[in-house]
């Protein structure tokens, strides 16, 4: 049987397989497989990095298409160069619908060796200075196999293309991006405890497509992260809530103001530390007292980065080796990062924009900070919510207190440890928050214990209140009610 009656059978056998057969969107195979089409697409085709390209298709690929013909390993490489990367002013643009993807392992004796992906996508024309225009649309079947535990594309059929189609809910919100000057936006969505969705739409920088592995500067997001840190080093003996911290650490700014013996973890965690956001902010430019630790609630990002020096000295050891061993590395959070390291993909991070849709110097940081800047996907920072919703790891006794209100903010809005909490929803449910919010960034992170949903928000634009609006109050958990509190 030769290789191409081979491939056709299987593709006969799709059409009466066992629904079972097939993989759930949830499972750890589509999800992946998902993350592969998006990288390998938008690598290869959309950017035409051709080094990526060779590396990730089998030596005996063959591309079927309907109005092109049969090509092999050689001819694809060629006709990819020659018509799709010959013109970086003008050239075909390639964007998967997420919804109408479907996974089919193949197995061999119990061995996973492969898969079969199906769906539908979709080919723009971009020009320099225009906005893309949408030009076909077909449907796919991938068959990917695993060479080495590194996925490759073996078999690929693009057919039935045909004229734009009517908008659907993707193109929406990509339309609700451009309106508004935003260019990409991240969604993650836990459902029942359970991470089922990651979605990512728009570009990086107004051309290039946004991948499903954007990186995202999330701001104050950080602060849940380093907050989950300190509790971990509590639940296992090495720190103590209540605990002095002047006995590890003393800011030279505050020498000579004894308050700072008043200052504890839990003070830092539901910014009752007295300190102003960031030092720079005031007239001194030096970290102060505004009032009493404990005497009532001023979110501090100072107060934060207090807390890490203090850990840090006590423990010597740094936040990033903490964080990766008690968090990052037990949920596979392996696309996280505090600062721009050498493992930090520049070529998929999400670049910022101001409100009238112009771009943002891009800045580098190279040192950890407790409060701000960390670097994460939607997929990584998702499974950092689904693992806060199921415990996250912690005695039962510390997760309640994590839940409490500690700090009363306003009516039906307090503060608890790390986290913002709102009450009063309905269902009798009550949420835990954290925002954050630079230039260029806007992001929500939220989770309601009573169901274990929850949801992301990655925005990489200042124009974002239309955007919030449309998903909070027609599409997410809640969400109506959600906006109504803000």
């Amino acid at each position: 049987m030769t290789k191409q009656v081979f491939f056709c059978v299987i593709l006969v056998a799709l059409t009466y397989i066992n629904v079972n057969a097939q993989a759930d969107k949830n499972s750890k195979l589509f999800i992946e497989l998902e993350k592969q089409d998006s990288s390998f697409f938008e690598r290869g085709f959309n950017q035409c990095d051709m080094v990526f390209l060779n590396n990730h298709i089998t030596d005996d690929l063959k591309f079927y298409h309907d109005q092109s013909g049969i090509q092999d390993r050689e001819a694809f490489l060629e006709n990819t160069k020659k018509y799709i990367c010959s013109n970086s002013e003008r050239k075909p643009i390639r964007k998967v619908d997420k919804t109408s993807l479907e996974v089919f392992p193949l197995y061999n004796n119990g061995r996973l060796y492969g898969a079969i992906q199906k769906g539908i996508h979709h080919f723009y024309l971009r020009e320099n200075g225009k906005e893309d225009v949408w030009t076909s649309t077909a449907k796919f079947t991938h068959v990917w196999v695993l060479e080495n535990g590194v996925w490759k594309l073996s078999e690929v059929l693009s057919y039935d293309h045909k004229d734009p189609v009517v908008e659907n809910s993707q193109n929406e919100i990509e339309k609700l991006l451009k309106e508004n000057k935003v260019p990409s936006l991240g969604i993650g969505i836990v459902e029942n405890g359970k991470l089922t969705k990651v979605e990512v739409y728009g570009t990086l920088d107004q051309q290039k497509t946004a991948p499903y592995n954007t990186i995202f500067k999330v701001a104050s997001l950080t602060k849940p992260i380093c907050a989950l840190v300190t509790l971990k080093l509590i639940d296992k003996g090495l720190l103590d809530l209540d605990e002095p911290l002047y006995k590890y650490w003393i800011d030279p700014d505050i020498i000579n103001d004894k308050q700072y013996k008043k200052l504890t973890p839990k003070l830092i965690l539901t910014h009752q530390s007295g300190f102003p956001n960031w030092r720079y902010m005031t007239e001194s430019n030096k970290l102060a007292f505004e009032f009493e630790p404990g005497t009532k609630y001023q979110y501090s990002g100072e107060g934060f980065e207090y807390l890490r020096k203090a850990i840090e000295k006590k423990l010597d050891k740094s936040i990033e080796e903490l964080a990766n061993e008690l968090v990052f590395k037990p949920i596979e959070m392996s696309d996280t990062h505090f600062w721009w390291d050498s493992k930090m993909d520049e070529t998929r991070y999400a670049l910022n924009f101001k409100e009238n849709g112009e771009k943002l110097a891009t800045v580098k940081y190279y040192e950890a900070n407790a409060a701000a800047n960390l670097l994460t996907t939607v997929e990584d920072y998702g499974r950092f919510l689904e693992y806060v919703i199921n415990g996250a790891g912690l005695s039962e006794m510390l997760y309640e207190k994590m839940k409490e209100a500690q700090v009363k903010l306003k009516e039906d809005d307090f503060f608890g440890l790390g986290w913002e909490i709102l009450t009063d929803f309905s269902n009798d449910e009550f949420a835990l928050l954290h925002t954050g919010k630079d230039p260029g960034v806007s992001t929500l992170a939220i989770w309601f214990p009573k169901s274990k949903n929850g949801y992301l928000i990655f925005l990489n634009g200042d124009n974002v209140n239309n955007i919030y609006e449309e998903l909070l109050t027609k599409r997410l958990y809640l969400g109506n009610e959600l906006w109504d509190k803000r």
